[in-house]
C-alpha cells in the first residue's frame, strides 16, 4: 500500500513538474508574442508594407536657363517614348520585327533591348525608342493591332533651341555614369540625366531639383495593382545668364565655315554677352544619344568642334599684345607719348635680323602711330628697352597668363613668360632676342580669346580690373571691382592708338570701320605665324596664304571696343589659320560690335 502511495506521489510530482514546464513555455511564448506584436509592431508593419507597397522616385522638371533678356536657351521638351511590355506580347521578337518595319533599329539598339528584357521581369516596360516625333507616334498608334505589347509613354527631355551656337558654354545633359553616382538617390533612377559640361554642369545641383515619390500597391509577384500616393518633386531652379541670345546667334553665324572664337564683354561689369567657339556641335544630339558614326565624325574633324577655343585654345596674341608692351614702357617712364622711333623695315641684334611686316619700313613714328600702323620695329626696340620682367608684370595686371574661372571646365591659363619661368622650364637664362619677339606678342607667350577680351575691357574702361562672368552682377558686386594702379593718361593714349587703327588712313583695320549714328569702334589687329619663314623664302618671295595648306596659314586676331567716346563693349576675335587680322578678324569683330551698339537697350530712344 505504501509502495502504491509512493508511486502516486512520484506521478503527481512529475505531472506538476511537466505542468510547470509547459506553463513556463507558455509564458515564454506569450511574452514573445507580446514583444513581437506590441514592442516590434512598427518594425513588422513596415516590413509588411515594404512587401506590399512599391515606392519609386519621381524625377522633377529640370530648371530652365534664360539669357539676359528672358529668352529661353535651355528648356524641357515633351518627349514620347516607345516601350514594350513582354508579358503583353505573345511573341516579343515578332513584335520587334513589326516595329522595325515602321521605325529602323540599329543592331546596337536591338541588342540593348534584348538585354534589358532578360534582365527585367516580363511586366516591366522596356524602352525601345525615345524622342519620337508626333508623326512617328501616330504611325505606331495606327499600327497598334500589329504591335502587341508596345505602349507610348510621355515624359520630358532637355532641349536647346539655339543648337550649336551655344553648345560650348551651355554644355549638355546625358545619362549618369558610375562615377557620377554619389549621395543623391535621384542619380540612381534609370535614364536620369545630369549636366555633363558647361553651365549645365556648373549649376547642376540648382537645376536638378529634388525628387518626388510614388507609392503603388503590388501583389506577391511585384505587379502594380493600384496607386496609393503621389508626391511631386520640387522643380529645379531657373538660371539667368548674362548672354544676349541675339548677339550670340549673330556672332556664331558670322563665323560661317571658319574655325575660331569670339568673346564679347560688358567693359564695366565683365558680363559675357557673347561667347562663340566654332565650329561647334548640336547639344541636342548629345542629349538624345550620339551614334558612334557621328561621334567619330566629330573626333576626326580637323577643326576640332568639341574644343572650346574661347578658353581652351591657347594662341600667340601677336600684335594685339602691343598695347601691353606700350603700357609697360609708358608706366615705367622708358618712353613718353612724344618719343619717336625710326623703322627702316628691319633691325639687327647680334647675328640675327628682325623684320617688320612692312618691308620698306614705316619711318619715324610715336607710340600712337606705331599702334596705328602696327610697326614691329617700334615694339622690338621698346621691348628691348623695357625688358621681359616689366612686360610680364603688366600683362598679368591686364588679365593675361591666368585662368578666369568662369565655371567652365578645361579652361587654360595661357603663358606669360619671364626669366624665372625660362630658367625653371629649360634651365637656361633669358635671351635679349626673346624679349624682342615678346614685344610683338609671339615667342613663348600664349593667351586665350577670353583673356584678350578681358585685357581690352580693362584698357578702355578706365583701368578697372573686371573679371568675366556668366552671372549678372549686383550693385554691391559692381562696387567691389578694383581700379588698377595705372595712369589714366596712358590708358587714353592706348585708346587713341586703337581708334587710329580703325578710323585713320593707314590704320591696319581702316577698311573695317563703321559709323552708326556717330558711334565708332577702336581696336587692334594681330596676325600670328604658325610656321617659320626662312631667309630663302624671304629672298624668293613669301608664299601667299591661299597657296598654303589650311594648317600652315597664319592665325588672324582682332581686339576691339565700342563706342569709342564711351566704351561699353569689348570683343576679342580669333580666326584659326584665317590669314590676316586686318582682312579676316577685324571685319568680323566690327560686325559683332556694330550689332551690339545697334541692340543696346539704352540707345533705343536715340536710334
Amino acid at each position: 500500500m505504501n509502495r502504491d502511495n509512493d508511486k502516486g506521489k512520484v506521478l503527481i510530482r512529475r505531472s506538476l513538474i511537466m505542468a510547470l514546464i509547459k506553463f513556463l513555455l507558455l509564458l515564454v511564448i506569450i511574452a514573445r508574442l507580446y514583444y513581437l506584436q506590441v514592442y516590434q509592431a512598427d518594425k513588422y508593419k513596415t516590413l509588411a508594407d515594404e512587401n506590399r507597397i512599391s515606392t519609386r522616385l519621381l524625377v522633377p522638371p529640370r530648371g530652365i536657363i534664360y539669357d539676359r533678356n528672358g529668352m529661353v536657351v535651355a528648356s524641357n521638351q515633351q518627349n514620347f517614348q516607345a516601350l514594350i511590355v513582354a508579358e503583353q506580347a505573345p511573341n516579343v521578337q515578332e513584335t520587334l520585327d513589326a516595329f522595325k518595319k515602321l521605325m529602323p533599329l540599329s543592331e546596337a539598339e536591338e541588342e540593348k533591348i534584348k538585354k534589358d528584357l532578360k534582365r527585367n521581369r516580363s511586366f516591366v516596360p522596356i524602352k525601345i525608342k525615345d524622342n519620337l516625333t508626333w508623326e512617328e507616334v501616330s504611325r505606331i498608334q495606327l499600327n497598334a493591332p500589329d504591335l502587341p505589347g508596345i505602349v507610348i509613354d510621355e515624359g520630358l527631355t532637355r532641349y536647346y533651341p539655339y543648337g550649336a551656337s551655344m553648345a560650348h558654354f551651355l554644355g549638355y545633359v546625358s545619362s549618369v555614369s558610375d562615377k557620377d553616382v554619389k549621395d543623391d538617390p535621384l542619380l540612381e533612377v534609370p535614364g536620369f540625366k545630369i549636366g555633363k559640361s558647361g553651365i549645365e554642369k556648373f549649376f547642376e545641383k540648382d537645376l536638378r531639383g529634388e525628387s518626388g515619390n510614388l507609392k503603388q500597391e503590388v501583389n506577391a509577384y511585384g505587379r502594380i495593382m493600384k496607386e496609393i500616393e503621389r508626391v511631386d518633386g520640387i522643380p529645379g531652379k531657373d538660371v539667368n545668364l548674362t548672354i544676349d541670345a541675339r548677339l550670340q546667334q549673330k556672332a556664331f553665324e558670322l563665323f560661317g565655315e571658319e574655325s575660331g572664337a569670339a568673346v564679347l564683354l560688358d567693359v564695366h561689369t565683365g558680363e559675357i554677352l557673347a561667347f562663340v567657339s566654332a565650329p561647334s556641335f548640336d547639344p541636342n544630339m548629345m542629349t538624345q544619344g550620339l551614334s558612334q558614326e557621328d561621334w567619330n565624325a566629330l573626333l576626326k574633324n580637323e577643326r576640332n568642334p568639341l574644343t572650346n577655343k574661347a578658353i581652351s585654345g591657347q594662341y600667340s596674341p601677336g600684335s594685339t599684345f602691343k598695347m601691353v608692351v606700350a603700357m609697360a614702357a609708358l608706366e615705367s617712364g622708358i618712353i613718353k607719348p612724344e618719343t619717336r622711333s625710326f623703322c627702316a623695315g628691319k633691325m639687327s641684334l647680334g647675328n640675327h635680323v628682325f623684320h617688320c611686316w612692312k618691308k620698306q619700313g614705316h619711318g619715324h613714328l610715336n607710340v600712337v602711330e606705331a599702334l596705328q600702323h602696327s610697326c614691329d620695329i617700334f615694339f622690338y626696340e621698346t621691348a628691348q628697352k623695357v625688358g621681359i620682367e616689366k612686360i610680364a608684370e603688366m600683362a598679368r595686371r591686364f588679365g593675361l597668363g591666368a585662368k578666369m574661372n568662369i565655371g567652365l571646365e578645361n579652361e587654360k591659363a595661357g603663358l606669360i613668360p619671364d626669366k624665372e619661368w625660362k630658367l625653371r622650364r629649360f634651365g637656361e637664362p633669358w635671351q635679349q632676342g626673346e624679349s624682342l619677339i615678346s614685344g610683338i606678342g609671339q615667342g613663348y607667350i600664349l593667351t586665350t580669346p577670353l583673356q584678350l577680351a578681358t585685357m581690352t575691357a580693362r584698357l578702355v574702361n578706365g583701368g578697372y580690373a573686371v573679371v568675366p562672368t556668366f552671372t549678372k552682377l549686383s550693385d554691391a558686386d559692381k562696387s567691389k571691382i578694383k581700379k588698377m594702379d595705372v595712369s589714366q593718361a596712358n590708358l587714353e593714349l592706348m585708346k587713341e592708338g586703337m581708334y587710329a587703327v580703325v578710323n585713320k588712313p593707314g590704320g591696319t583695320a581702316f577698311m573695317s570701320q563703321f559709323n552708326y549714328h556717330g558711334e565708332r569702334m577702336g581696336g587692334k589687329t594681330g596676325t600670328t605665324q604658325v610656321r617659320r619663314i626662312t631667309m630663302k623664302e624671304r629672298r624668293e618671295g613669301i608664299k601667299k596664304e591661299e597657296e598654303l595648306p589650311w594648317r600652315l596659314r597664319n592665325h588672324a586676331l582682332f581686339v576691339g571696343y565700342a563706342p569709342h567716346d564711351n566704351p561699353k563693349y569689348a570683343v576679342a576675335v580669333l580666326v584659326e589659320h584665317g590669314g590676316g587680322g586686318s582682312s579676316v578678324a577685324a571685319p568680323l569683330a566690327g560686325k559683332i560690335l556694330k550689332e551690339a551698339v545697334m541692340l543696346d537697350p539704352t540707345k533705343e530712344n536715340v536710334h
